[in-house]
C-alpha cells in the first residue's frame, strides 16, 4: 500500500496529527500560527515538524520544500481553522480576519491541488446565510473538480467519550467520497463515558499538581468555589442544589439558564463538549463528578481522547486551549483510517490517481 502523506493546517497541539498518524497517514509538518504550540506537537508527534506561520503567508514554493518531493496529489491537506468566529457560545462581534481563515486554506488547495481534503469545524460555520465564507470554500471544490462530502457529526458516536458536534467535511480529486460510518449509539455500542475516560487517575485536590503525572493538575478554587462544588450534588448535580448564600448575583431572582456552569460531570455519560476553558467550573459542566474541583488538564486530555503519556508543555491557561481547541484523536484517526480505505478504492489502473 502506498502511503498516504499529509499537512495539518492549524495543527495547534496535534490532536488531528496524532489521530492521522496513528491510522497509518505520514503527517510531514503541522502549520499554526501559536508558536507556544511547538514544544506540545513536537514532542508527541515526532518526526512530524511544526512549522510557526501565518497561514496567510505560507507559499506554494514553501509547502513544496517541506513535502520532500512527494507528489501533493498523493497528499491529504487538513485544515481545521479556528473555530470561535462560527461559535454559538461567542458573544463578540466575529473576527474579519478569522473568519477568512478558510478561504485562505482554499487559496492553497487551488494552487497545490492535494489529493485529499479533510476540514474539521463548528457547525456553524454552515449556517451563515448568504455568500458565506463556507459558501465560497465549496465553490472553490466545485471549480477544481473535487467530489465532496460533509454533514454535522457527534463525536461520541465515534467513541469518543463527549458530546461534541462538529461539521466534517472530506474531499478528493479522484471520485465520489462518503463519511465514516457512526459506531456508536442507538443500536450499535454503547457510548463511551466520562468513567471510562477519567476513573484511573488518582485523585487530586483543587489547586494541586500530582507529582508523577504529568499534567495531572487541578485549577485553584476560591474558599467559596470549593464549599458551592461541596454543596453541588456528587454525579451530574449543578447549582441549583446550592443554599441561597452561595448564589452568584446573576443567578438570583430564581433565574434558571446555565444550570451546566459550576455543574459536575456525569460518571456514565459523555462529557459535555470541552472548550478552551475546560479546566474552569465557571465556565461550563466541568466539574469532577465526585471530587471537589474541576476537572484536571490530563483528565480534559483523556476525554479528548489524547493518550496519557501524551505531554502538554505551556502555562496552564494555555494547555487548557490546547486540549478544548483539539480535534479529537480518536476522531482524528477513524477519519484517517477512513480516507486511506478511500485511497485504496481509488488505486485502479484506470483511475487519473495512479497516472
Amino acid at each position: 500500500m502506498k502511503i498516504l502523506y499529509a499537512y495539518d493546517f492549524f495543527c495547534g497541539a496535534g490532536g488531528l496529527t496524532r489521530g492521522l498518524l496513528d491510522a497509518g497517514i505520514k503527517v510531514l509538518a503541522g502549520f499554526d500560527i501559536d508558536f507556544k504550540c511547538k514544544n506540545t506537537y513536537e514532542h508527541n508527534n515526532s518526526p512530524s515538524k511544526f512549522v510557526s506561520k501565518d497561514i496567510k503567508n505560507i507559499t506554494l514554493d514553501e509547502l513544496t520544500q517541506y513535502s520532500k518531493k512527494i507528489n501533493f496529489s498523493e497528499m491529504l491537506f487538513a485544515g481545521c481553522a479556528p473555530c470561535q468566529p462560527f461559535s454559538q457560545q461567542r458573544k463578540g462581534p466575529r473576527s474579519v480576519e478569522q473568519s477568512t481563515l478558510l478561504l485562505s486554506f482554499a487559496r492553497i488547495i487551488e494552487q497545490a491541488k492535494p489529493g485529499f481534503i479533510l476540514i474539521e469545524n463548528v457547525p456553524g460555520m454552515m449556517k451563515v446565510k448568504g455568500n458565506s465564507t463556507f459558501t465560497r470554500f465549496l465553490r472553490m471544490l466545485d471549480n477544481n473538480g473535487y467530489h465532496y462530502s460533509f454533514e454535522v457529526i457527534d463525536a461520541k458516536n465515534y467513541g469518543v467519550p463527549q458530546n461534541r458536534k462538529r461539521l466534517i467535511l472530506l474531499a478528493s480529486l479522484y471520485g465520489s467520497i462518503s463519511l465514516p460510518a457512526p459506531e456508536y449509539g442507538n443500536s450499535l455500542k454503547k457510548f463511551r463515558t466520562v468513567r471510562e475516560a477519567i476513573s484511573h487517575f488518582p485523585p487530586i485536590s483543587a489547586g494541586s499538581v500530582h507529582p508523577t503525572i504529568k499534567n495531572h493538575v487541578a485549577a485553584v478554587l476560591t474558599p467559596i468555589n470549593i464549599n458551592r462544588m461541596k454543596q453541588t450534588p456528587k454525579d451530574g448535580g449543578d447549582r441549583r442544589s446550592w443554599p441561597q448564600n452561595l448564589y452568584l448575583e446573576c443567578h438570583k431572582k430564581n433565574y434558571e439558564g446555565h444550570t451546566d456552569v459550576y455543574g459536575r460531570m456525569h460518571w456514565d455519560r459523555p462529557a459535555p463538549a470541552l472548550t478552551a476553558r475546560c479546566n474552569s467550573i465557571s465556565n461550563g459542566r466541568y466539574g469532577h463528578p465526585d471530587q471537589d474541583r474541576a476537572i484536571t488538564l490530563r483528565e480534559a486530555a483523556a476525554i479528548q481522547t489524547f493518550p496519557d503519556g501524551y505531554v502538554f508543555f505551556g502555562t496552564n491557561v494555555h494547555i487548557a486551549r490546547q486540549i478544548g481547541n483539539a480535534v479529537p484523536v480518536l476522531l482524528a484517526e477513524i477519519l484517517g483510517r477512513h480516507i486511506i480505505k478511500m485511497q485504496q478504492k481509488f488505486r485502479h489502473p484506470s483511475n487519473k490517481f495512479n497516472k
